[in-house]
């Protein structure tokens, strides 16, 4: 069979890229596995002329989707409150978190408590990227104790032990505001898989994307 010269390039430089069979039959598993992974939250927002704060609300909130997440997982096992008390962190972590901590009586229990709730949901808003996807939006320094938070669910008899002794770990070493702001941060990131940005100047239509 005639090779043309665009062609033979292009084999070059996938024989670059996976220079092996298996490397190659390795990559159309791992993208055959990530086209079967139920579609993204995609975000339309317009009209963004001022109006800064609000502006970053919409995006922050995703024009509502995390409360919907929220009131989906726990309906009513949590109360209003409960729910606005684990809202607003995500939204605004470093702002709202110092704020939060006034109001409560026992600051451990309200992080144990925070820490359970917040990897819930952080494996719904996951469970539409792979976990390569997910482990590029983590810190280097957290990467690894969020990964086994998600990866193990407490409500395996064998597993319970293991899961709480990580967080009570995490609340220990005073390390339990970092790891409520990295986890707030990553369900922002991952409940809208991407964000458009529409515009129309003088009869021009314009989008952009992220």
């Amino acid at each position: 069979m005639d090779v043309d010269a665009n062609q033979v390039h292009y084999l070059q430089r996938l024989a670059k890229q996976y220079p092996y069979i298996q490397a190659a039959s390795t990559a159309i598993v791992d993208l055959a596995a990530q086209l079967s992974l139920p579609k993204g939250t995609e975000h339309f927002v317009t009209d963004i002329h001022g109006g800064y704060e609000a502006f970053r609300h919409v995006l922050r909130s995703g024009s509502g989707s995390i409360r919907r997440k929220i009131n989906e997982l726990f309906g009513s096992a949590l109360s209003g409150g409960d729910k606005q008390s684990l809202t607003t962190p995500i939204y605004y972590p470093n702002e709202k978190l110092p704020l939060i901590l006034k109001t409560v009586a026992d600051e451990a229990e309200w992080y144990r408590t925070t820490l359970s709730r917040l990897v819930r949901l952080c494996r719904v808003v996951s469970g539409k990227y792979p976990r390569s996807g997910v482990r590029a939006f983590l810190p280097d320094d957290l990467a690894s104790i969020i990964e086994e938070l998600l990866g193990k669910q407490e409500s395996v008899k064998d597993k319970q032990e293991y899961y709480q002794s990580i967080v009570a770990s995490i609340v220990a070493t005073d390390s339990a505001p970092t790891v409520v702001i990295a986890l707030a941060e990553l369900i922002l990131r991952l409940t809208i898989a991407r964000l458009h940005f529409l515009w129309i100047y003088l009869g021009f239509t314009g989008i952009w994307d992220r």
